[in-house]
């Protein structure tokens, strides 16, 4: 059977949406199903079902404090524990054109084995196993974001070391995981 991806379309309010809204390609890049032209960031969700095992869901927005960093090129460091959900680190790529395969390359390579990356001077890309897990992704990635702007608002935020960071992933591997 062909592995098969969804994707809300471009340009269309996400309050309105309706599931015949969605639309469907193959990995391969085919349209199966789906009147409607799929997001601008098609290829930037595909490159991730197709070169990262393990990733079953992909989710970009612009979120407001994630964003905001984008736009400054900063990286969220470890400042918060829940930083771990994405990885050790959210690195920033560099700005990228919109809707390109460069972009999709550019996103796939900075966030390495991580779950999440900021898009330079764009949003935020986050990933997991299922739907529900990447949009956790993207709500700690978003909170930590925040946290970051307000600490840099007043200082330099105190960064949990490596050693302390590294037990967070360890631990994440029984406590961010969803019961079944």
């Amino acid at each position: 059977q062909t592995k098969r991806m969804a994707i809300t379309p471009g340009g269309m309010e996400y309050y309105g949406l309706k599931p015949e809204d969605i639309v469907v390609y193959s990995l391969e890049g085919d349209k199966i199903d789906g009147d409607r032209k799929p997001s601008s960031e098609l290829e930037m969700h595909r490159i991730f079902y197709r070169k990262r095992p393990g990733v079953n869901a992909v989710i970009h927005t612009h979120s407001r404090f994630a964003t905001t960093l984008a736009c400054l090129n900063w990286k969220i460091e470890p400042l918060h524990y829940l930083v771990g959900y994405a990885g050790k680190d959210v690195p920033c790529t560099p700005y990228v054109q919109f809707g390109t395969c460069e972009l999709a390359e550019t996103a796939l390579n900075t966030m390495g084995d991580r779950n999440a990356c900021l898009l330079g001077n764009h949003g935020l890309l986050a990933c997991g196993h299922d739907i529900a897990y990447a949009f956790d992704v993207a709500e700690q990635i978003e909170f930590a974001a925040e946290l970051c702007y307000r600490a840099k608002a007043v200082g330099e935020p105190v960064l949990l070391r490596d050693d302390q960071i590294s037990a967070v992933l360890d631990a994440f591997k029984t406590y961010a995981v969803r019961n079944k």
